[in-house]
């Protein structure tokens, strides 16, 4: 990317609800100067964004509009092109995001996206790893409520006990609010999905190098109360426990011998048999083509909670942390989950990904592999808070 580029950073999916919201975010928080633009299929949509934003900020009455289709190549391949930085919340992305993964690895551009799907970031590192190493391109997915919590307030809560010893950590996580109609269609397709993932999944494993001299891996654990906690907790096997544990893999920090359990918190045992019950059905209806389609068109994409809603929406993510002879626990908490943080941590990552001193480093990486304290330091400013309790 040494040949100067128009525009720091590129919203593509801003006629959407998350993506709306991460545009709103810039035009708020962007520091001024910061050449940016939005990017989509249907310019009359993409014009309605623009003055909405202008209310919000003036200054986007300026903003370029872009013609991006996630079917059109030659059109992804000019944007790429255009751009240091390309932030993409249109999805499911294993329907939709390969073309733009594909233009921002040839054209060495960065990219980050809010995915929660493991078939479609395994794929990524399949088919533009490497690509995205040579040209410098750094991927960067999951940089939304999957997985921004969990992997850095893993790598926070590492950073506050001793180095070069085995650590073990476990995270729970606690929410209040409304997930996107997009987590929920990218779950029902991910469950429909599971006999393809697995294979994916398998030949990920076995071309990707491990650390050498030191083990990543699991804390093995099924349901349980903790009393500390005052909760029921539930085995939570989302794409957040595999991105720390990719990250411990990929940063000596986290010791010679990692492992890393990822749970859901609940109050009580009835809502844990609710959980349990709710996702095997879900499950079981997604795998046949007609229930699954029933179950996609429950929720509309695009559609959100309102302000008030949002207002009313919060998470945290607790961590304990030991080793060395020491114990730690952490807290990463913020706000609305599903919509309000999801846009700020994915605006901030592409903001530290265009201006701050982060590793130059190319291919799929975690976000704390790519921003690591870089990212932290910029939340906390923005209202998440790290906390050692």
């Amino acid at each position: 990317m040494s040949a100067p580029r128009p525009y720091d950073v590129v919203v593509f999916g801003a006629t959407g609800y998350t993506g709306g919201l991460t545009a709103e975010y810039l035009a708020r928080q962007a520091p001024a100067g910061t050449r940016w633009a939005l990017a989509g299929r249907n310019r009359g949509k993409l014009e309605a964004v623009r003055a909405r934003l202008a209310a919000i900020n003036p200054a986007c009455a300026q903003l370029a509009l872009l013609a991006a289709d996630a079917a059109d190549a030659a059109s992804l391949k000019a944007v790429a092109e255009s751009a240091r930085v390309i932030i993409t919340t249109v999805g499911p992305y294993i329907l939709h995001g390969e073309p733009l993964v594909a233009a921002c690895a040839a054209a060495g551009t960065d990219y980050v996206d809010l995915t929660g799907e493991p078939e479609f970031v395994d794929l990524m590192w399949l088919r533009y790893h490497e690509q995205a190493q040579q040209s410098g391109a750094r991927l960067v997915h999951s940089c939304g409520f999957d997985s921004i919590p969990h992997d850095l307030g893993a790598w926070f809560t590492v950073q506050q006990l001793p180095s070069g010893v085995p650590l073990t950590l476990e995270g729970f996580v606690r929410a209040g609010g409304t997930f996107s109609a997009g987590t929920y269609h990218s779950a029902i397709y991910a469950f429909g999905r599971a006999r393809l993932y697995m294979k994916t999944r398998k030949e990920r494993q076995a071309r990707e190098p491990r650390p050498a001299g030191r083990k990543i891996g699991s804390v093995k654990s099924g349901v349980r109360y903790e009393k500390e906690l005052g909760g029921w907790v539930v085995p939570f096997p989302t794409i957040d426990p595999q991105v720390v544990r990719r990250s411990a893999a990929a940063l000596d920090r986290y010791g010679p011998d990692f492992r890393y359990g990822h749970y859901v918190q609940l109050k009580k045992l009835a809502t844990v048999a609710g959980l349990i019950g709710g996702t095997g059905a879900l499950f079981a209806l997604a795998q046949f083509k007609p229930t699954r389609n029933w179950l996609l068109s429950r929720k509309s994409s695009g559609e959100g909670p309102t302000p008030e809603q949002r207002a009313k929406a919060w998470f945290k993510v607790r961590f304990r942390g030991e080793g060395g002879g020491q114990r730690v626990s952490t807290e990463v908490s913020g706000g609305d989950p599903g919509y309000g943080e999801t846009s700020k941590m994915l605006a901030e990552s592409a903001l530290c990904l265009a201006f701050d001193d982060v590793p130059k480093r190319g291919g799929q990486l975690t976000p704390a592999a790519a921003m690591g304290n870089a990212l932290i330091e910029r939340l906390k400013k923005n209202g998440i808070k790290f906390a050692v309790l």
